[in-house]
């Protein structure tokens, strides 16, 4: 965390640089290092003052966040109002890393690409820190709870803000620590303990591909920083070795993605606090290899089948978790469903290439809003309904409690894809991006497409199928001959009030971002201008698909879960339910291909250790101590013992020089 640590203790920084060659000081970027700087002070504050800040630690924490959306914001407006050539700027914050060939400079970039993030996750961040107030508030550790919250926001905040692949590893690693913090915040729980390590150990894996990636982007660019790698790959390296450090990006971008096949941990994260859910899961963590893939543009783009592999993962993830999410009686575990799919479909048309980057990162935004407001209206229903997260044990909850309701409504709308909700503006687009051709390959749209496609109509089924089995049909409570009886009702202001903020996002958002292209036009500086293609369907026999689509997977889920009874009891189902009950034996494949050959590895090497070179050692201490024992035999003390072993070895030594003689 040195970098971070330098950003919060610069009191000025060198003036911001364009990469045309223009510079600016004063301003904003006088004191724009703070967006960083505010939450990673918090954190410090809070874990170093320990109890003495459990009164207003909380405030000190929603207070940084509120801060850096603040500095984030005045920054955008910065840049928004410069030419559209000019909206990347470079702000260095001092040397860093002077070793060898290796000079590399701490520096923030301030562009549309990382702007877009930092709004979206001090906004949002924000707006989880003011629920958390309410949610967290008889909970002891409250304020180590905020200090973990200013820490992942901070770290997430450098990962996007980065001006090189090492800074932008710090914030990745300071994730990656801070989710683990996070998901295992209840750590005396063993289940929510082995959570958060299957979560950092899975995010481990992926860490290793970027790391990999660095090296390779070193010994063949001689640099790490966004300016040189990036400004023309292929001049650089070979396709061979521009595909190989693209297969590695994505590998680490599954891990922090939960994407297939390191998607496993995702679902065992609901352990933590609901809050977590909202800002890790829905927001920001799981959207931070999106941004890596988007960022890496430029790489991907010289190495086609890298791209390739990009859009196959992403496809095989949103189906997968859309199987999944049809299955799960788990409120928060289906939600977590959604949003390994959901960004499925985001790596998908991140790996179409400069057609699908900004339709992307839209649908990240608008997913952000509507998600996060979902994950906050299941935490509604949690505080109450007694933390009970089983949705059979739901319905009926709409007339208890309307505000969550009406807001998680506007959140199960706008992921529909209904019109005019947000969903609609952002998801479609992807869906129709996926059927346009890329380099004549006509049977890729057809596939891909397909693929996007069926997943939406999926996702109205398993996202229907969670709204009406908890807030529609019959009342499914426990009752008091079930040991604790419900009695449902609405959550206190702090609550409902960032939720209904959400809610106005995933109304709204989607169409302010789309007019005019605003938000295309926004990202052209980083993404590219794109001339319009036109898929192998026209676009509005696309969205009437879609749309036909998304009616009856709705149709289906009201019939079976809003109209008809739905048991407490889950019934056995089909083979395809039960593997999807259990994330189609993921964690099983996880322990087959994975875990058992490695701890069999593990065995066979400390037998081995054991046996060979422990065993030699002491093979070797052993046969010394017995040739001593021997030898101490000869030692009798008596003289002519002595006189009779000289006289023999003289005659030996006689009898050998007469036979050489000879």
């Amino acid at each position: 965390m040195h970098s971070l640590a330098l950003a919060a203790t610069l009191p000025a920084v060198s003036p911001v640089v364009n990469p045309a060659g223009a510079t600016a000081s004063g301003g904003v970027w006088s004191f724009a290092w703070l967006v960083v700087a505010l939450p990673l002070a918090s954190a410090a504050v809070l874990l170093l003052l320990g109890r003495r800040a459990d009164r207003w630690g909380h405030w000190l924490g929603v207070l940084a966040s509120t801060g850096a959306f603040v500095v984030g914001l005045l920054a955008m407006l910065e840049v928004l109002g410069q030419a559209a050539s000019s909206r990347v700027w470079d702000l260095r914050l001092g040397t860093w890393i002077d070793a060898g060939a290796l000079h590399l400079d701490a520096g923030l970039r301030f562009d549309p690409l990382s702007l877009t993030f930092v709004l979206l996750v001090t906004f949002v961040g924000t707006l989880i820190h003011v629920y958390s107030v309410a949610y967290m508030e008889h909970d002891t550790d409250r304020r180590r709870f905020f200090a973990y919250l200013n820490l992942f926001v901070a770290a997430m905040l450098l990962l996007v803000l980065a001006d090189s692949f090492v800074l932008l590893f710090v914030g990745w690693e300071g994730v990656g620590l801070a989710s683990y913090l996070l998901i295992g915040f209840w750590n005396h729980n063993t289940p929510y303990a082995v959570a958060a390590k299957k979560a950092f150990v899975a995010n481990r894996v992926g860490d290793v591909g970027l790391l990999v990636a660095m090296g390779l982007m070193f010994a063949h660019f001689g640099a790490l920083d966004f300016g040189t790698v990036l400004a023309d790959p292929a001049a650089h390296a070979s396709e061979g070795t521009l595909t190989a450090i693209g297969l590695m990006l994505l590998l680490a971008a599954c891990g922090k993605s939960a994407q297939f096949p390191l998607q496993s941990w995702l679902g065992d994260a609901m352990a933590g606090p609901t809050p977590v859910s909202a800002l890790i899961h829905a927001a920001t963590m799981v959207t931070a290899g999106v941004y890596l893939i988007v960022r890496s543009g430029a790489i991907f783009e010289a190495a086609p089948s890298a791209q390739l592999v990009v859009v196959v993962v992403g496809a095989i993830t949103l189906l997968f978790g859309a199987i999944v999410g049809c299955a799960k009686d788990d409120i928060k575990k289906a939600l977590a469903a959604s949003t390994m799919s959901q960004i499925g479909y985001m790596v998908l048309a991140a790996g179409l290439g400069p057609v699908g980057y900004a339709f992307a990162i839209f649908h990240l935004v608008t997913h952000g809003f509507f998600k996060a407001g979902m994950f906050l209206g299941a935490g509604s229903v949690m505080h109450g309904m007694d933390d009970q997260v089983d949705m059979r044990r739901f319905g009926g909850l709409a007339r208890y409690m309307k505000v969550t309701w009406i807001t998680f409504m506007m959140g199960w709308l706008a992921i529909l894809g209904i019109p005019p909700f947000s969903g609609f503006f952002s998801k479609d687009k992807i869906i129709e991006a996926a059927f346009i051709p890329t380099d004549g390959a006509q049977w890729r749209a057809w596939v891909f497409g397909t693929v996007a496609l069926v997943g939406a109509g999926i996702t109205a089924f398993y996202m229907s199928r969670l709204f009406f089995m908890t807030f529609e049909g019959e009342r499914r409570w426990t009752t008091r001959k079930d040991g604790s009886e419900q009695h449902p009702h609405e959550s206190p202001a702090l609550m409902t009030w960032p939720m209904i903020v959400l809610a106005v996002g995933s109304v709204g958002l989607g169409l302010f971002l789309a007019l005019g292209n605003r938000f295309t036009g926004w990202l052209e500086p980083v993404t590219g201008h794109v001339e319009h293609e036109e898929p192998v369907l026209p676009a509005g026999v696309l969205i009437a698909l879609t749309l036909t689509v998304v009616v009856v997977g709705l149709v289906l889920a009201w019939r079976r879960y809003a109209t008809a009874t739905v048991p407490v009891v889950p019934p056995l189902g089909t083979a395809l339910t039960r593997a999807a009950r259990v994330d189609l034996y993921q964690d099983a494949v996880n322990d087959a291909v994975l875990v058992e050959p490695g701890q069999h590895l593990t065995r066979s090497l400390v037998y081995a250790d054991h046996a060979v070179v422990d065993g030699g050692v002491k093979g070797v201490t052993h046969a010394t101590v017995g040739l001593g024992a021997l030898l101490r035999r000869l030692q009798t003390g008596y003289v002519r013992t002595y006189a009779a072993t000289m006289l023999g070895g003289l005659v030996v030594l006689l009898v050998v020089v007469l036979a050489v003689q000879s």
